[in-house]
């Protein structure tokens, strides 16, 4: 790509904020004081090179991360927070700039070796082409160098923009997938995001060999990519293509195929106060079908925080109980929902249409008696038992329709004491 071309989606405020073009050539203009390297490396390149707004920037240099980093706090303030052994440092932005994100990764040019397949890399320092070789795929592996006179120029050794051009997935060598098999997750999220196909040869690669892989990875990074998953745009299609690929046997047996049925409530209608997270969201409609056991094995599996494996376990357990609850009076329906998720009641209202799990989020679950504890001690009951059963009976009155004003809730005590 010609240098000018570059520049100009550098300069393009719809791709790259004004803000964030300042950010970059004020940190170009450090990198050429110290006449050290510096380039943009990444998704950045990527996205930029497709015409999409990015906002991540990931900045790499030819020396020493962690000296850079202090010059630029020196300079223009924030702090900075080291990781000495991966000579990394993050940029914590001073909070005037009111920036998003308010951190900038800052990276030493390294070189990765994984000692066994699964692993996490040693890292060892090296040129910047070494650093463009560690990583996943041809399309992450671009650079734009940005100090000095070198402003805007483009490194591609391994053929990334023509495979952007070309629509194409590609590892950058045979065993990447068996080094490192979270990049399968990776190559779905790019193949589906970009409506991209994975080129042939690496396609071959998700096989038998990487997918034992999985098995040997730790339930927390496996969740973290399937997590990325669920947060994106055509997280279904994604989710789909997992399926095709045969990857969810090698996460855990008992995982099931995602049902297509459920794949139009990913995208949660809010139009109730629930609160909401799409990745919750997914693994609920998930595992909506399987049983007790299975959630709680996968949950194992996967790591889930209890939170989460109880909104998984509340979904499946509901959507079992509905024939038991159907046309049960409004107080029944409310006493067996409202120790559950309001979350969970929503996706099985989603799924199944029962009416009554929308009237208890809705209308039921705010129901209460006019009559308090503090009224009952008032008409000379003890504290007890007796107590919540009372205001039990009352709450259940309001929402049977057997008590509907404050004179009738009187009455009702009155028959009740």
């Amino acid at each position: 790509m010609p240098k000018e071309d570059l520049l100009r989606l550098l300069r393009d405020p719809n791709l790259l904020l004004p803000e964030k073009q300042t950010l970059i050539s004020d940190i170009a203009a450090q990198a050429a004081a110290m006449d050290m390297p510096c380039y943009l490396v990444g998704g950045f390149v990527r996205d930029l090179l497709l015409g999409e707004r990015t906002n991540d920037l990931d900045i790499v240099v030819e020396g020493d991360a962690i000296k850079f980093g202090n010059a630029l706090i020196s300079k223009f303030g924030g702090t900075l927070t080291l990781h000495r052994k991966f000579h990394t440092a993050i940029w914590h932005l001073p909070e005037t700039w009111n920036l998003v994100p308010d951190t900038l990764d800052l990276i030493t040019v390294r070189k990765e070796t994984y000692a066994e397949s699964g692993a996490l890399p040693t890292v060892t320092l090296a040129s910047i082409e070494d650093d463009l070789r560690r990583r996943d795929f041809t399309i992450n592996a671009m650079a734009i160098r940005i100090d000095g006179g070198h402003f805007g120029e483009l490194l591609d050794p391994l053929g990334g923009r023509a495979d952007l051009e070309s629509g194409l997935i590609r590892v950058l060598h045979p065993g990447s997938f068996v080094d490192d098999p979270t990049r399968i997750f990776r190559a779905i999220r790019y193949e589906i995001r970009y409506s991209f196909s994975l080129h042939p040869s690496t396609l071959k690669l998700i096989n038998s060999e990487s997918l034992f892989v999985i098995q040997k990875l730790s339930g927390e990074r496996i969740r973290h990519e399937l997590d990325l998953i669920f947060e994106e745009e055509k997280s279904a299609q994604m989710i789909l293509r997992a399926g095709e690929l045969d990857l969810f046997k090698s996460i855990h047996l008992k995982l099931p195929l995602f049902n297509p049925d459920y794949f139009d409530f990913l995208e949660m209608d809010v139009i109730l106060d629930i609160p909401a997270s799409r990745t919750v969201i997914g693994y609920m409609l998930w595992l909506m079908d399987s049983s007790e056991d299975e959630i709680l094995s996968i949950g194992r599996r996967l790591e889930f925080t209890s939170d989460l494996t109880y909104s998984a376990w509340a979904v499946s357990q509901l959507k079992k109980s509905l024939p038991f609850l159907k046309d049960s009076k409004p107080s029944v329906w409310t006493f067996a929902l409202e120790r559950l998720p309001l979350l969970s009641i929503y996706m099985v209202y989603l799924v199944t249409r029962e009416n009554a799990l929308l009237d208890f989020l809705s209308v039921w679950r705010h129901v209460k008696a006019h009559t308090t504890g503090d009224d009952l001690k008032a008409r000379g009951l003890e504290p007890g038992p007796r107590f919540g059963e009372i205001l039990t009976q009352l709450r259940a009155a309001w929402l049977d329709g057997d008590v509907k004003d404050k004179e009738q809730e009187i009455e009702y005590l009155n028959a009740l004491l």
